[in-house]
């Protein structure tokens, strides 16, 4: 099967779902701006989002999937199915229990830990829609775990679609709550709802997955046996480690909150760098894991290797360029899309700046997703922990020191130098151990994809400069979209024509590089179609 074929079905998938998010940020830019309900709301949805990304997607995606990649080699089907089920009792037990806890201790996290700056009816607000949210992370850790099992049985589709009910729940709420004129405040409860709405929605569509790829989970009484024993070792630093960017978000936003419109306009600006880091970045991943581990434990080395190595061109091919996209255009971008209703000319200066030290990062961001699998696959979820920690410290560290002198964008520099602090050491970790061995070729594309991506943000520059009349404030969005649309479109082609003039990339390489050769396993997997 081709890499990149999966890469597409996931990206494709994700980038559906992030388009969708757009639409939505836009819809709540324009409904509540950087304004006391916005922050309200999204400083109690970060708090349920930051323990999904480390308990249920951070987790799962580290643990679970090469636990159950080994089931599936050693005892097929069946071994596979009982597996899920022990894992399955102890979740769903674990998972009550801590949504009763954190409903009951809700004012004193978010006084203590959320958000410590705000005060007043913001304080009272964010507190209730806390506590309507928090379910969500139940619905969304069965919902990894159910995504972890489509991933290992090479079905990537449904768990990649999921995403888009939840846009499509927040944006059917604000979509009401605009038209019949609601109060800020009533936006905010109803999107509340509607994420509670959509977590529900997430589950039954992977459980209906599940199912369609013949295999069905029943509960059982809760046992640590082994398997699950060894799964809450691995899955503990897991953990942490897959939620590395929301951890350092997490931080940054409770500095923030001692700035009125801070978070808000963090959380805008993530948004936008958000979409080539989950289409690359979450495609590689979800692929990259199940794949390495079955190679791994198949005993193909070299297969492994050229894994991760074809990950990584494929990773700078496409967000070099993202990056320098963010670079040039970050104002134009931030304009089109937040710019109207209650967002001011004076947020998007300050949000495009969010979001060009974010594009800093993202290389690293991504680069982190194509490292950690290698650690993960081998069942080494430790070495990444005290990595993220070492970024956590760093971030914590430059956001408290940076913060005073340049407020928001000092915490977006610290997430992003993290960021970079957490990759450099996996990669070095990595190739010490022989486990990557870095191709002469790669980092003879990646020179040349540096230099294209350069010059595509020089060309992108002038052209919005040229243009400048068309895309400046007052400016209907739809001629704004008519000017900046062609004007990225331009930049894509400058880019792909001197990456291939220069031998960035060639079609040989895309179609030949990036396909799995093919290898005997010792044992033959399950008769499975891509979704």
């Amino acid at each position: 099967m081709s890499l990149v074929r999966k890469f597409a079905t996931v990206g494709g998938a994700t980038l559906g779902s992030r388009v969708m998010g757009f639409a939505r940020e836009t819809l709540m830019a324009a409904a509540l701006g950087t304004g006391p309900m916005a922050e309200a709301f999204l400083v109690a949805f970060k708090f349920p989002n930051l323990f999904r990304r480390l308990f249920a997607e951070g987790a799962f995606n580290a643990a679970f999937v090469p636990l159950f990649a080994r089931e599936i080699e050693s005892g097929g089907m069946d071994g596979a199915k009982r597996f899920s089920e022990e894992v399955f009792g102890v979740l769903f037990t674990v998972l009550l229990s801590l949504t009763v806890v954190m409903e009951l201790a809700m004012p004193w996290l978010t006084r203590l830990v959320i958000a410590p700056g705000f005060t007043g009816e913001k304080f009272d607000v964010t507190v209730r829609l806390a506590a309507i949210m928090f379910p969500y992370l139940a619905c969304m850790s069965l919902t990894a775990m159910l995504s972890g099992m489509l991933n290992s049985l090479h079905h990537y589709l449904a768990a990649s679609i999921a995403p888009i009910f939840f846009n499509l729940a927040m944006i059917l709420a604000l979509g009401y709550g605009m038209w019949v004129g609601a109060e800020a405040v009533e936006i905010a409860y109803d999107l509340s709802y509607a994420v509670l709405i959509a977590g529900i929605l997430q589950m039954l569509v992977l459980y209906v997955g599940v199912r369609f790829a013949g295999m069905s989970i029943g509960f059982h009484r809760p046992r640590l046996t082994p398997n699950v024993k060894r799964l809450l070792v691995l899955a503990l630093p897991a953990a942490v480690t897959g939620g590395v960017t929301q951890i350092n978000l997490f931080i940054g936003q409770a500095i923030a909150s001692f700035k009125a419109g801070a978070v808000a306009s963090l959380m805008y600006a993530d948004r936008i760098y958000q979409l080539p880091l989950g289409v690359v970045g979450v495609a590689v991943g979800v692929v990259l894991l199940p794949e390495l581990s079955r190679a791994l434990k198949g005993g193909h080395l070299k297969e492994a290797d050229t894994l991760q190595n074809r990950s990584i061109e494929f990773v700078l091919f496409l967000t070099l360029p993202a990056t320098a996209g963010i670079f040039a255009l970050s104002p134009e971008i931030i304009r089109l899309v937040y710019e109207r209703g209650a967002f001011s000319a004076d947020a998007t200066g300050t949000v495009a700046a969010v979001l060009a030290l974010f594009g800093f990062g993202l290389p690293g961001f991504v680069l982190n997703k194509a490292l950690t699998p290698g650690f993960f696959a081998r069942e080494d979820t430790k070495t990444p922990m005290r990595f993220t920690m070492i970024a956590v410290v760093v971030n914590t560290g430059l956001s408290i020191l940076l913060f005073p002198f340049f407020e928001e964008r000092g915490i977006a520099a610290a997430e992003s130098i993290a960021g970079w602090v957490s990759t450099i050491l996996l990669f070095v970790t990595l190739t010490r151990r022989g486990h990557l061995t870095v191709e002469r070729a790669l980092v003879i594309r990646a020179v040349k994809v540096v230099i294209a991506s350069v010059v595509m943000a020089v060309a992108a520059r002038l052209m919005a400069m040229h243009f400048a009349d068309a895309l400046h404030s007052g400016v209907p969005a739809l001629k704004q979209a008519a000017v900046l649309g062609p004007i990225i479109l331009a930049s894509l082609v400058v880019y792909l024509a001197v990456v291939f003039v220069i031998g960035g990339a060639d079609i040989g390489m895309l179609r030949r590089n990036m396909k799995r050769k093919a290898k005997a396993k010792p044992q033959p997997e399950p008769e499975q179609n891509d979704d």
